[in-house]
């Protein structure tokens, strides 16, 4: 009669020690899950801007921090593709960026078609 008790016990035990450890697995996971997707709320600005971007600066000397290569020139076109610079050159070193002139920059001998997606950054440095 004790070995039955003792068998009843330990079921009993390894059942609340199951549904109790599934709770508490359940319950953290909520709690993770909740704290991540309040954590990840973010508040944003949101306005709509037309012709921001390289468009912005159509007409402009520009510069194009691209992968390989560092190009400036007048931006006289843009599209999904590609721009266009006239007067281009590639800058192969900068100097100081607040020095007037590039260090070493080597003119192009015609119109330059630039890669939008190779293109970094991109502004009026000089």
């Amino acid at each position: 009669m004790v070995a039955v008790a003792v068998a009843v016990a330990v079921v009993v035990a390894v059942v609340v020690a199951v549904v109790v450890g599934v709770v508490v697995g359940v319950g953290v996971a909520v709690g993770v899950v909740g704290y991540l997707t309040r954590r990840s709320a973010m508040k944003k600005i949101i306005t709509e801007v037309e012709n921001e971007g390289l468009m912005k600066l159509l007409g402009e000397t520009v510069t194009l921090f691209c992968l390989n290569y560092i190009y400036t020139g007048k931006l006289t076109g843009v599209n999904e593709t590609c721009v266009l610079l006239e007067k281009p050159s590639i800058v192969y070193e900068t100097g100081a960026f607040t020095d007037k002139a590039w260090k070493d920059a080597q003119a192009l001998p015609h119109e330059m078609y630039v890669m939008v997606g190779m293109i970094e950054s991109f502004g009026i440095v000089k």
